[in-house]
């Protein structure tokens, strides 16, 4: 029996458990990502540690004053502490703030320590990438090998969501002749299992500067729109410093999409890309070709360290990133449409909502009893509502959003026989 139809784009929003862990995100520490004057961690109790360039084992250099912090998998202190006034010098890392933001919007995270394995189905590791919905990669100066190329490209297929942050050609930390557009370009053409699949390159270029206010159009019904227009607000500018671009081949991926471009220089969207994003079977992707934008200018004293996050662009590289980050984290939008209906009404219109209403339209082909549900992005059930007064054929109906926080919700309308999801924006 068909309900409810729609010619949007639908959010199925999974409220059981999944097989990995809806509110958990990790951040990767195994791909050399302390050496040299990097510190692309979120927490380390120890500091001025030195690496070996080969075995990448850490080592303490007596009465050394440089070198690299150690970053263990649990931070601390307990993020059981951190509130909204929290500061992000709660720890001490490179990318710090945006795990503190992360952890204020309810999600856990942790770190992958240099010897942690990247796998995906083993139960014998307790950090298995399916105890995890995201997974960070920041600037990554090993290559990925077979065994975890394979294994990042199933945590993708079975809805996991990757943040790939890369940077500038020859930003060879650990002087092993690969860089992290050289990595990222191994894994992304070379992962065994659908090769060239994402249907993005990073572009080997030494230097990548400048600012930019090039964002692609994006309407309500396009899947990255929550991006643009998510719970951080509207980003509309980021500044680029020694960074590197990509370039978008949709054939390999028609999903696959640049946001971001280099000021004025891309008329089809597919080149001098900045900031792209696509979708793979059920699992995202979200790529940024710079580093220095998810930099929090603390971290390990003996580093030179850069304020990117919040103190470029005016603020604008926090909002587009944690926007980016709790899209990662819901469910992939085209991919879970499992309930197939001949569409043509569910909407929600205006989108985000103005007058602290959320206004819908839907179509009935015979009246049932109906529902609509609000959830919040960790699938908690903000409020529930029995719709009355309804007709076969076109409906409209509103939800008083008027006592929710400003943020992205998924609305759920269902009965007994079917469901259907979309994103709704609550300013």
């Amino acid at each position: 029996m068909k309900l409810l139809k729609s010619t949007l784009l639908l959010f199925i929003f999974c409220i059981t458990n999944s097989s990995f862990a809806q509110n958990k995100i990790l951040f990767d520490a195994t791909k050399a990502e302390m050496c040299s004057n990097a510190d692309w961690i979120i927490d380390a109790d120890a500091h001025n540690i030195y690496f070996n360039s080969t075995t990448h084992i850490p080592y303490v250099s007596a009465g050394s004053t440089t070198g690299a912090s150690y970053a263990q998998r649990i931070p601390s202190p307990a993020q059981s502490g951190i509130t909204s006034a929290t500061p992000e010098t709660f720890w001490e890392g490179g990318i710090s703030a945006i795990a503190v933001d992360c952890a204020k919007q309810g999600y856990i995270v942790e770190t992958l320590p240099y010897n942690g394995a990247i796998t995906y189905g083993n139960s014998a590791n307790v950090q298995d990438l399916t105890n995890y919905k995201a997974f960070v990669v920041t600037e990554p100066n090993t290559l990925f090998t077979t065994s975890e190329k394979t294994a990042l490209m199933n945590f993708i297929a079975n809805g996991g969501g990757l943040m790939m942050i890369c940077d500038h050609a020859g930003s060879d930390r650990n002087n092993d002749g690969n860089d992290p557009p050289t990595v990222w370009n191994d894994f992304l053409t070379n992962n065994g299992v659908a090769n060239n699949g994402l249907g993005i390159t990073f572009d080997i270029l030494s230097d990548v500067s400048g600012a930019s206010t090039s964002f692609a159009t994006l309407t309500t019904t396009n899947p990255y729109y929550s991006i643009f227009h998510g719970t951080f607000g509207v980003p509309n500018q980021v500044l680029w410093t020694s960074g590197a671009t990509m370039t978008i081949n949709t054939t390999n991926n028609s999903a696959t999409k640049g946001l971001v471009f280099k000021s004025g220089s891309s008329t089809t969207g597919l080149t001098n890309v900045y900031v792209a994003a696509t979708t793979y079977q059920s699992g995202k992707v979200f790529a940024v070709g710079d580093s220095s934008i998810i930099d929090d200018g603390t971290g390990d004293s003996g580093d030179t360290l850069y304020t990117g996050y919040t103190g470029d662009a005016s603020g604008n590289h926090q909002k587009l990133l944690m926007n980016g980050m709790i899209w990662l984290m819901t469910t992939n939008t085209a991919a879970n449409n499992e309930n197939t209906f001949d569409a043509t009404h569910f909407t929600i219109a205006p989108n985000p909502i103005q007058d602290k209403q959320i206004h819908f339209t839907f179509s009935l082909d015979e009246n049932q009893n109906t529902t609509v549900a609000l959830y919040d992005t960790l699938g908690r059930l903000v409020k529930e509502q029995t719709l009355n007064n309804l007709n076969t054929g076109i409906n409209y109906q509103s939800l008083d959003a008027s006592d929710l926080q400003s943020g992205l919700y998924i609305c759920k309308l269902s009965n007994v026989t079917s469901s259907k999801s979309l994103q709704v924006i609550v300013k």
